[in-house]
């Protein structure tokens, strides 16, 4: 029997990140168009009416909701296996309203310790403000997350990988101990990207994205979205959205889905080019020696990391990020980015260009020394993201550059 194609939940992947959500307009333009309107118009008042109401379909305001913009969002459900989505001006928009529009004062959140930085500043100093109580746990032991989850927690929040150790969770098992006592597991997928990573298949309630990095690719556009079920995005995150404004920008609606068409393949590549540029550096003399167990160099697709196994369980590959630490500390840390010729120092990540950046002079600096250092994050540690070049050229440069460490 042939399969049904006009049900796009039966496409495979690259046709889904092509077509998914198209919606053309009345003259069939290929590409999709950009709808760069700040209101729409009504037939007459009683329309107007009905549309204020939800009794009438079609859009009030593009801060609300946009044609662009929600062909992005349509795009990405597909993609994630999600019920509903909605897009946001950033990643961290994404991520502060879909923590924010679910949490009241007297709730718990508890996260992983191995968050970005502003994840971090959210979780420890601005939800404390309203009465969350947060709680941060070190993410790869299970012990401390059963510990730490109570019945008055309502959200658990994590990364894997997460940002900049290349930490790896459990996903599944931190699910499980979270619905346990009915709270919501988030997680922020941007290091394996929804090509490599299905959170919501592992147990995941909510997925957030900085569509910033992989989804557009190519350090054009901000955005972000937030994914999970038709009642949460509908009832708790878009009424937090349209009140409180954090609009994703129509023509960065439309750059984002032009960088879908083409996801699956950068990411394919993105991962070849960092496991072939992870074996050939991670013996280099210019390396640091292994410290607390762990080598100087780190990759979840290599057999050395620590929690490859896990890694391979819940990933289809090991993403394009690597953690190294020269030797020399942060001097020599400084010495192998200043040495660089092709790789780019950035704080940017999941860019057609390869970007490395200093996690505790930049990402991480906010955080205390005692907390870098709890985290993993010394002076010396640097954090690659591998782009698209040739492998040859990011191995040659890099190798060059340990030299002088």
């Amino acid at each position: 029997m042939s399969k049904d194609t006009t049900d796009p939940r039966n496409w495979q992947l690259a046709t889904r990140l092509v077509r998914g959500g198209t919606a053309r307009s009345e003259n069939g333009e290929t590409s999709e168009a950009i709808f760069m309107t700040s209101g729409f118009c009504y037939d007459s008042a009683e329309a107007a009416e009905a549309r204020f109401k939800n009794e009438l379909p079609g859009f009030v305001y593009s801060r609300y909701e946009n044609p662009t913009v929600a062909m992005f969002e349509q795009r990405m459900a597909l993609l994630e296996g999600a019920e509903a989505a909605r897009g946001t001006a950033s990643g961290m928009a994404a991520i502060n309203a879909a923590l924010t529009c679910q949490l009241r004062a007297g709730d718990e959140i508890v996260s992983s310790r191995a968050v970005f930085g502003s994840i971090a500043y959210i979780i420890n100093e601005l939800l404390p403000r309203f009465g969350v109580k947060s709680t941060m746990v070190d993410g790869t032991d299970l012990a401390q997350w059963e510990a730490a989850i109570t019945p008055r927690t309502r959200v658990v929040f994590l990364e894997s990988p997460a940002n900049p150790t290349l930490e790896i969770v459990d996903i599944a098992a931190v699910a499980r101990l979270a619905h346990r006592h009915g709270a919501r597991l988030i997680i922020d997928n941007v290091f394996a990207t929804p090509v490599l990573q299905r959170p919501l298949e592992l147990g995941a309630d909510i997925v957030v994205y900085s569509a910033t990095k992989h989804i557009d690719g190519q350090g054009r556009s901000l955005g972000g979205v937030v994914l999970g079920s038709k009642a949460f995005i509908e009832d708790e995150l878009a009424p937090f959205l349209k009140h409180t404004g954090p609009a994703l920008s129509p023509f960065n609606a439309w750059v984002l889905l032009k960088g879908l068409e083409t996801l699956e393949l950068r990411v394919a590549r993105h991962v070849e080019n960092a496991a072939r540029l992870a074996d050939a550096i991670a013996g280099h003399p210019g390396l640091a020696a292994p410290a607390d167990g762990k080598p100087a160099l780190l990759y979840p697709g290599r057999a050395d990391h620590p929690q490859h196994a896990l890694a391979m369980r819940q990933m289809a590959g090991g993403s394009n990020m690597v953690a190294f630490r020269p030797k020399g500390g942060k001097a020599g840390a400084f010495r192998v980015l200043n040495a660089l010729n092709i790789i780019d120092i950035s704080n940017n990540l999941g860019d057609a260009k390869s970007l490395v950046t200093h996690p505790a002079t930049t990402t991480h600096q906010r955080l205390t020394p005692d907390e870098r250092a709890r985290l993993g994050i010394g002076d010396d540690l640097l954090r690659l993201s591998v782009g698209l070049e040739d492998a040859r050229d990011l191995i040659a440069d890099l190798s060059q550059a340990l030299e002088k460490a």
